[in-house]
């Protein structure tokens, strides 16, 4: 009887495995960065909220809010100028999250049954940390609000016996969504959402390409030919850059159609991201091709890396949440920097000089994804 052949060609695959230079160390490094690294960077708890507190009362019941938000995990207690006008202009800037503003004789008003509502204002561009900051500062300071009342009732009792002031808490807070006034999470998501499409684009289709070219042997022919690197580069990359626009275009057009989300912002800036995004992921996209040597390799290392990106740009997680080790890592990821354009530009109508550092950054990596693209292309003269 003959002897089968399927443990030798199972023997002869384990050897091309550990013969292969790369993936087997990028196996090892995928448990690592799923169960080690990305819980820690990719949680849905909001953290680190910047809250600016207006106290117009200054009552014990405002102090006793004020420390209750100082001594919570998930805010960061910003000082104001006091002014309402001034915190606005912070949270405009990003400087802040929530803005609560407790009125003048809010605690006498309480006292008597008739207080006017805690103004509550988020920052509704980041509809995940706006939103999610926005309940648990109500739940904060619904808190603080039941331990005064429970406290002064039992000092103060009308002849019934009833406690005396009884206004429910729940009217006793107004929220204000700034920039998504009604909280609509398509219009959060959608400009988001485009930026990832352009990610697939820019990464996927040009390694595809290249790789195809490798696995054929036509760019082999091209290498013994005058075409200079930086030209085969080029020629690789531009129609990607020209498909991504055309997308991006369409996908604003379809937004609109259908979700009447417009820009509030300049459409140029838009593009103007979404070029410089495409520079730096196609030349990316390049590195990771010149140095696979089959479409398996290359599409196993690309899903790695898009994997990461999509994770730790602020899509789902904010940035302010993730520890201050992986917030530096990200400035190295162009997602999240056209993330952060999409949105200010779509919800906030931002202009060119408050993104200059997006811009500045998008420009870098740009420069350094295309230079390392054209240093790892081994042209054969």
């Amino acid at each position: 009887m003959a002897k089968s052949i399927l443990p030798i060609l199972i023997r002869k695959e384990l050897i091309q495995f550990r013969r292969n230079k790369f993936l087997p160390k990028l196996l090892v490094m995928m448990p690592i960065m799923s169960v080690l690294v990305m819980p820690l960077v990719t949680q849905m708890d909001v953290k680190n909220v910047s809250v600016a507190l207006l106290d117009n009362d200054r009552s014990s019941l405002s102090m006793r809010i004020e420390s209750h938000l100082a001594n919570s995990d998930y805010f960061r207690l910003q000082t104001t100028a006091g002014s309402y006008d001034d915190a606005i202009q912070r949270l405009d800037q990003g400087e802040i999250d929530v803005i609560i503003s407790v009125p003048e004789h809010f605690e006498r008003n309480l006292r008597n049954g008739h207080p006017k509502p805690i103004l509550l204002t988020a920052n509704g561009v980041n509809a995940t940390k706006g939103g999610q900051g926005m309940q648990y500062a109500v739940q904060t300071i619904v808190s603080a609000i039941n331990e005064y009342s429970i406290t002064y009732s039992e000092a103060s009792y009308s002849p019934s016996g009833h406690p005396v002031g009884g206004t429910p808490s729940s009217n006793l807070i107004t929220i204000q969504n700034r920039y998504n006034p009604t909280g609509n999470y398509r219009h959060f998501m959608l400009p988001a959402l485009m930026v990832m499409l352009l990610l697939l684009v820019s990464c996927f289709l040009p390694l595809l390409n290249i790789i195809t070219e490798k696995e054929h042997g036509t760019i082999e022919q091209i290498n013994v030919t005058p075409v200079r690197r930086i030209e085969f580069i080029l020629a690789k990359l531009i129609p990607y850059w020209v498909i991504g626009l055309v997308l991006l275009g369409f996908s604003m057009l379809l937004a609109w159609a259908v979700y009447g989300l417009t820009p509030a912002g300049n459409p140029a800036l838009l593009f103007l991201a979404s070029f410089l995004y495409s520079l730096c992921l196609s030349g990316f996209a390049v590195s990771i091709a010149n140095v696979s040597s089959t479409m398996q390799q290359g599409i196993f290392v690309m899903f790695f890396f898009v994997m990461i990106f999509i994770l730790m740009s602020g899509l789902f997680t904010p940035i302010e949440s993730m520890p201050q080790w992986a917030q530096y890592i990200t400035v190295a990821f162009p997602p999240r920097h056209v993330i952060n354009v999409f949105r200010a530009v779509y919800l906030k109508g931002t202009l060119l000089p408050e993104l200059r550092f997006e811009f500045i950054m998008l420009t870098l990596l740009a420069i350094g994804f295309n230079a390392l693209a054209t240093i790892t292309y081994k042209k054969q003269n």
